[in-house]
């Protein structure tokens, strides 16, 4: 099957901003079409996992979402007489019960949400995009919607992968071949920086207000952790000694019999193979390791005589220039928007590349592949910053915070470019390794 990449960066800059954004939606949606198209209706309605959605629900909770945001609370209309909101509201309704729900059918679905967009694009050519009303101000809302629409594309991915049978075969690109990466760690002199950001105008509100935080001095690895000194760690019988693991870690990685990250499998004395959306390949050993959870990255991490970094650690890693605090980047290179030169991103090659790939997208610090490949699993809970205010919806953050959750930071291969930057924050629970997640390790100077 062939599936377009997704690569363009849809922030507002000098465009006419209803441009940018009714471009936007016609990419996002062509994109979450084009991953399900090739997927029998069977499996779009199957639960693949009881942690994640039948992917037809995915797909009518983004035209949900997209009608209470741009339609009701933009213009107070709707796009039809029947009113899904209950159906389709994640809070409401646990992932593991979804499949009981009366969903719409894949044809049902797919007609939803083409009519929610139409009605969309006809609003959003006679309103005016009023800056002093917040949630039009930039197009905020529009650009809310649409990095939503990505990350469930994410997520659907994420589903795809956990596919059993015949799986999910994407066809793509080769990713660029990787090269050496010297030296092993860099050191990221202490001090002040700017963590969060006012200026990002599509930027989440956990990820505001700016702030000023004061890091010791600390050494960060410069790329991710592969899988080939991951393996190291699993060959060492780093899952089977208790001392390598947190006491929370040890009774999840018991209860859940963990020997390797997921997909992995030893086939004989020293061969290991990987499954990648149905079918098996050699592990790739310069890759960056994927689909482990919080546990397995911090009992690594205490292995190899080191510790996860903190998400201010990571940010300012992938930000700050060493002597200008003020000159935050946008991105680890600066301020352009990624390219396939720089980053891997927008599933491309549906999966990490080697690393070394993208010496374009290198930090101030010289750490590489900080954005793109896999998400970073850092030590830091999910906490708001100071003077957090919610906008404009509790659930999307506020709810969250506190100690269950654990931070991820610079999106993987599956995520679009529109959805990330150095300020932008994920989370989970620090046992969940469906998603496209790695990480580096940091040690104190």
């Amino acid at each position: 099957m062939d599936i377009e990449p997704a690569t363009t960066s849809l922030a507002p800059g000098s465009k006419d901003l209803k441009e940018v954004v009714a471009g936007g939606l016609v990419e996002a949606r062509r994109r979450s079409l084009s991953l399900l198209e090739p997927v029998p209706d069977a499996d779009l309605l199957r639960q693949h996992s009881p942690i994640m959605s039948p992917l037809v629900w995915d797909l009518a909770h983004v035209g949900n979402y997209e009608e209470i945001w741009l339609l009701e609370s933009v213009a107070g209309v709707r796009a039809g007489t029947t009113n899904y909101d209950d159906l389709y509201d994640a809070f409401r309704h646990p992932r593991a019960d979804r499949p009981a729900l009366p969903l719409l059918g894949p044809a049902e679905a797919r007609t939803y949400i083409a009519s929610v967009r139409g009605r969309v694009l006809d609003v959003l050519e006679g309103i005016e995009l009023d800056p002093d009303q917040r949630l039009l101000r930039s197009a905020y809302v529009y650009g809310m919607v649409l990095q939503h629409e990505h990350q469930h594309d994410e997520t659907m991915l994420a589903t795809l992968q956990l596919m059993e049978g015949e799986g999910y075969r994407p066809s793509s690109s080769s990713p660029p071949r990787g090269r050496p990466v010297e030296p092993a760690e860099v050191l990221v002199e202490g001090g002040p920086f700017v963590m969060g950001t006012d200026l990002e105008v599509w930027a989440f509100d956990n990820e505001r207000p700016a702030h000023t935080v004061d890091v010791a001095p600390f050494y960060m690895d410069t790329a991710p952790v592969t899988n080939r000194a991951y393996l190291a760690f699993v060959e060492d019988g780093g899952y089977d000694d208790q001392r390598l693991w947190s006491g929370a870690g040890w009774a999840h990685r018991q209860k859940a019999g963990l020997t390797a990250p997921q997909f992995w499998r030893k086939e004989c004395e020293g061969v290991w193979t990987r499954l990648r959306f149905g079918w098996r390949e050699d592990l790739p050993l310069n890759q960056p390791v994927c689909h482990v959870c919080w546990y397995e990255a911090d009992a690594y991490a205490r292995w190899a005589g080191r510790r996860l970094p903190t998400e201010a650690e990571w940010e300012k890693a992938a930000s700050s220039p060493p002597g200008q605090e003020a000159a935050k980047r946008r991105y680890p290179w600066g301020d352009a928007d990624p390219t396939p030169e720089r980053a891997n991103l927008g599933q491309r090659h549906f999966g990490p590349a080697p690393v070394g790939a993208y010496p374009q997208g290198t930090s101030p610090w010289g750490c590489v592949q900080m954005i793109g490949d896999v998400w970073e699993w850092t030590s830091s809970d999910f906490l708001p910053y100071p003077g957090y205010e919610w906008f404009p919806y509790r659930e999307y953050s506020s709810v969250f915070f506190g100690p269950d959750y654990k931070v991820l930071r610079g999106g993987s291969w599956a995520t679009h470019p529109t959805a990330v930057r150095t300020t932008f924050r994920n989370w989970d629970y620090p046992i969940r390794r469906q998603i496209f997640a790695g990480f580096r390790c940091a040690r104190d100077a």
